[in-house]
């Protein structure tokens, strides 16, 4: 299904935020929800990884965080965030887009995926990778036996994560 800019868009669901050792570097990790359920890393910063955290804990600050913030913003202009859609990945670095509705009109607002992902986490919002992304960055799950749990197919991931330069992925 394509949104204005016609590309196939693909449901994904947030695994979760990991810290990658040796080099101490947060990935965010997406999957599909269905078809082959590819998993998509992108590196991230420590403050949004630490935001996209706490969302997803339900850790509120005493006063609102930069993402907290602009969930108020926009609950007070009478804007829903409908959707975000991480669409691309040029030179090492991920780009993603906020689909906005407000007074009957659609926006769209292009940024970093993990300030996408952390203002989608607050707002309850889906998440959807353009399947060119897919074909582009997106890994294979590993086969598991049934009784492997969801820890072990990002285990396999930190192989391929360890290759990775953190510098190649700047202004994620």
């Amino acid at each position: 299904m394509g949104w204005g800019y016609g590309a196939l868009v693909v449901p994904m669901e947030l695994v979760g935020v990991r810290v990658e050792v040796p080099a101490n570097t947060p990935v965010v990790i997406l999957r599909e929800q269905t078809g082959t359920q590819r998993l998509l890393p992108i590196v991230i910063g420590t403050p949004e990884a630490s935001s996209i955290h706490a969302a997803l804990e339900g850790i509120e600050s005493p006063r609102p965080l930069t993402h907290d913030l602009l969930v108020e913003i926009l609950g007070e202009l009478d804007t829903a965030l409908e959707r975000i859609v991480v669409t691309d990945i040029r030179d090492h670095i991920f780009y993603a887009e906020l689909h906005l509705r407000t007074k009957g009109r659609e926006l769209v607002v292009s940024c970093r995926p993990s300030d996408a992902i952390a203002i989608a986490v607050r707002t309850g919002s889906p998440i959807f990778a353009t399947e060119n992304l897919l074909l582009q960055a997106g890994q294979q799950p590993v086969e598991l036996a049934d009784d492997t749990d969801e820890e072990a197919i990002i285990d396999e991931f930190r192989d391929f994560l360890d290759d990775l330069d953190p510098d190649d992925f700047k202004g994620d």
